[in-house]
């Protein structure tokens, strides 16, 4: 049975994408089957490519995220994924709120799953310069390898 999992930012163009990216090349690495994807809990920049700054952040690090496009979190996506990792409080906040009775989703932050940095958000980048994104880029990394290990382990 393949496990999926979707990271959720406020406007799906700078930290759930780069987040999504970096889940899926660590997924690749470790093997995990898992269907991944990305959402925002706004509705600003649906079907926007995300942020040139995380699109130059990814292609650094060797990953294209061009043809990603934002949307929006859907009642839906509650049924469909067994993981939604909210990126800051305000996200895991509005998620539990929105999140539809007996959903099968966990929810849970994505810096949760890296040990000493549970409860903390992901730098949102957004209204700073380029190396904010690094500092995104190296959290989400970080949290993706945290993730990746808890469901292998989980998994068997």
């Amino acid at each position: 049975m393949t496990l999926s999992v979707l990271f959720v930012c406020l406007g799906n163009i700078c930290r759930s994408p780069l987040a999504e990216a970096a889940f899926r090349q660590e997924a690749g690495r470790t093997g995990l089957d898992v269907e991944i994807d990305s959402a925002g809990t706004g509705d600003w920049h649906l079907g926007h490519a995300p942020d040139v700054r995380a699109q130059a952040t990814a292609s650094r690090n060797g990953l294209d995220i061009s043809t990603y496009r934002a949307r929006q979190v859907s009642a839906e996506d509650f049924r469909r994924f067994d993981h939604i990792i909210a990126l800051d409080a305000k996200n895991l906040a509005d998620l539990k709120a929105m999140q539809p009775e007996g959903s099968r989703a966990a929810l849970s932050l994505l810096l949760d799953h890296v040990e000493g940095r549970e409860g903390q958000a992901v730098a949102d980048p957004y209204y700073g310069d380029e190396a904010g994104f690094d500092v995104t880029w190296a959290e989400v990394t970080a949290g993706a390898e945290g993730l990746a290990r808890r469901i292998g382990q989980a998994r068997g």
